[in-house]
């Protein structure tokens, strides 16, 4: 990929590493597999809608398809090629559909080595509802919730060797005899790692993210009262980072009581923490307390679904997987194979991916405009088989129908 194959201009980025953004970004596209080409080929038209209509003749992306997943491989024999990663990092900020885990064979997660060989740190979900979204709960609206979840560290390090094999037995010997450990026959072994820098780095970017949108708290979740010297050293590392970075704007919950009688001082943010377990049903019972949930990777993993469902599913989902060099928005559902070429899937997962892109590039201007649109349309029960299933009255529409329509009432 080179300058004049995309016509646009690189994105770089500039001190504090924040992003210089022309106005004609080359930004990176992977397709995805199965249901990918749909949803991408759906989002990209309201993408471009957007840019257009909140910046007429002024700004414009200019796209490149990087390859990866499946289209990669039949091209390449690769499931991520080393030019895609090249690509990427020059890129600095990509969306991609969903890509399918090989079976038997390939690599572990496409989704995951991206995460880690280009240490997109921060997985985040910003889950809210649409008026008119089904939902299983009474209070659906209640829930407003940005998730960051840590993407490199915990049991997804992917640090582990099944029972039975040398390396397992060779740990278990380890751990009787050096540590007085006693494992059970034909055990397999995972690690565990989380470090401080790795917990400092999310929780700062999520107090930031806080902070620079005006939102009251941020929570660390964790099960600290089981595993004391990971996720309740993610706890205590967290804390200390607020009081070491942010002393002049963060307070604890403690003193929010004790100071100001449970009022949030204008401009401060909120720093407490919750044990996983109960996490959960605060989610349920109480969402509209939380606001910026900082966790682990296997927490953040099952709260973000959890919450989803509150609003609609993974459909209504979008993510981003953020570093300090690079940034990689993607729906947060699988690829679905069994719809692929059927143009009937749910785009809107991807489409608010991109939303949260034109937020990263500072285009909230049409990052507004797709709400905006999302809303009316979902307001006019003009929606794909999986909302109006749903929905008395709605007016079942094809993927690609569903992005015309938000297209025509954007902003």
């Amino acid at each position: 990929m080179t300058q004049h194959e995309n016509a646009g201009t690189w994105i770089t980025i500039g001190k504090n590493s924040t992003l210089d953004v022309p106005s004609d970004p080359t930004i990176g596209f992977i397709e995805g597999d199965g249901v990918g080409p749909d949803i991408w080929a759906a989002s990209r038209l309201v993408l471009d809608a957007a840019v257009a209509k909140a910046y007429p003749g002024r700004k414009k992306i200019h796209w490149v398809e990087l390859l990866a997943g499946e289209k990669a491989y039949r091209s390449t024999g690769e499931y991520l090629p080393e030019r895609t990663l090249q690509a990427l990092r020059q890129c600095v900020v990509a969306i991609k559909g969903p890509l399918t885990t090989p079976v038997g064979g390939g690599i572990r997660s496409v989704n995951v080595t991206l995460r880690q060989v280009l240490d997109l740190y921060a997985c985040i979900r910003p889950i809210r509802y649409y008026p008119g979204i089904p939902s299983p709960v009474k209070h659906p609206e209640k829930v407003n919730v940005v998730i960051f979840r840590e993407n490199t560290e915990d049991v997804y390090a992917g640090i582990e060797w099944p029972a039975g094999s040398a390396e397992a037995e060779k740990l278990t010997m380890i751990l009787q005899d050096q540590f007085g450990v006693a494992l059970p026959a034909e055990s397999g072994i995972g690690i565990k790692a989380m470090s401080r820098p790795g917990t400092e780095r999310l929780v700062r970017r999520a107090i930031q993210y806080a902070l620079a949108r005006g939102l009251p708290s941020v929570t660390l979740v964790h099960k600290g009262n089981i595993m004391k010297f990971t996720e309740g050293a993610f706890r205590e590392w967290g804390y200390k980072l607020a009081l070491a970075e942010f002393q002049e704007q963060t307070l604890t919950e403690v003193e929010l009581f004790e100071k100001y009688h449970g009022v949030v001082p204008t401009g401060q943010v909120v720093i407490k923490d919750r044990i996983a377990d109960n996490m959960f049903q605060q989610a349920l019972l109480r969402p509209e307390e939380y606001h910026v949930l900082a966790t682990p990777n296997l927490n953040g993993d099952y709260l973000s679904d959890a919450m989803a469902a509150q609003v609609g599913g993974l459909g209504m989902s979008p993510g981003a997987n953020i570093g300090d060099t690079c940034a990689v928005f993607e729906a947060t559902h699988g690829s679905a194979p069994k719809y692929a070429g059927m143009d009937k899937v749910n785009p809107s997962s991807l489409i608010l991916s991109g939303v949260m892109m034109l937020e990263h590039l500072g285009w909230t201007e049409a990052a507004e405009c797709i709400h905006s649109g999302l809303e009316r349309t979902i307001a006019e029960k003009i929606v794909t088989y999986d909302l109006a299933r749903q929905m008395g009255g709605a007016r079942e529409v094809r993927c690609s129908e569903f992005a015309r329509a938000i297209v025509e009432r954007l902003g």
